[in-house]
């Protein structure tokens, strides 16, 4: 079974600690789909996965989810990520016009917006699927903890669907933290954002409200300690002040007393005397 599929490995969303270029993997056939755990088992990532169950895997992808200057400079390319997992790739047509024109909506819907994503996606993947001969599309955009996995499932099948191929859907999240592992190993083009120019805004917004949750909790913390402090520092001053005033007190009895010894030594004087 010849499989190709758009797809992301390591890619996060908004919220996610860091972002991973486009390297390769695919879809299994979904007869073996109850192998998928002997697999994980066995597969060092997705493409490795992939290609233990059975199927012959090319990967495509697009490359609107990259700022151009970055991926440019950033190292290995698509097609090189592919090679070192054994499977053929493939560019698809930029994304980009048609993206940008899609995702044109409520910038608050990132929900929506990731659905008109993945379906562009998938209908650029099912289309190069039909023209070179392939049986199904298939997906590792599931690899990432930050996408809508159920979304991604449901617009690979309605794109398979239109086109007539199968719809071959993975979770792959469990291969998620080795993809990041080996992406950077291989010094790939990394963002730390999905892909989209909203994404990017929310990104940002999203650091910049955590670094600022960062410095109030660390001002909070640091006036919690203050307090504490000048709370310590009151409880030594009254210490000390207790110290000084049993200091006085002992002088004070000390003196007395050898006072009263001194006077009574003077009247034992008075009396040897008399």
């Amino acid at each position: 079974m010849r499989v190709t599929g758009e797809e992301v490995a390591g890619a996060t969303g908004p919220a996610g600690p860091t972002g991973a270029r486009r390297e390769a993997a695919g879809a299994t056939d979904p007869a073996e789909a109850g192998r998928e755990a002997a697999n994980a088992a066995e597969a060092a990532g997705p493409a490795e996965a992939v290609a233990a169950a059975g199927a012959e895997v090319e990967a495509a992808g697009a490359t609107e989810a990259e700022t151009p200057a970055e991926a440019v400079a950033a190292g290995p390319t698509k097609a090189e990520a592919p090679a070192e997992a054994g499977c053929e790739a493939a560019a698809l047509a930029t994304l980009d016009p048609r993206l940008q024109a899609a995702l044109a909506v409520d910038p608050d819907a990132r929900a929506a917006r990731c659905r008109a994503c993945y379906r562009l996606r998938f209908e650029e993947a099912a289309r190069y699927a039909v023209e070179h001969g392939f049986d199904a599309i298939g997906t590792t955009l599931s690899v990432s903890p930050y996408q809508y996995t159920d979304v991604i499932e449901e617009e690979l099948d309605r794109a398979a669907a239109r086109h007539g191929l199968d719809s071959v859907f993975r979770d792959f999240r469990p291969y998620y933290d080795e993809a990041t592992r080996r992406s950077r190993e291989a010094g790939m083009y990394r963002q730390n954002f999905c892909g989209c120019r909203f994404s990017d805004t929310e990104a940002q917004t999203e650091r910049q409200l955590r670094k600022a949750m960062r410095a109030a909790e660390r001002a909070a913390h640091a006036a919690e300690r203050q307090a504490q402090e000048a709370k310590r520092a009151e409880k030594r001053a009254e210490r000390q002040a207790y110290q000084d005033k049993q200091q006085r007190k002992h002088a004070i009895l000390k003196a007395m007393r050898k006072q009263m010894k001194d006077q009574v030594k003077e009247e034992n004087r008075e009396d040897e005397r008399l």
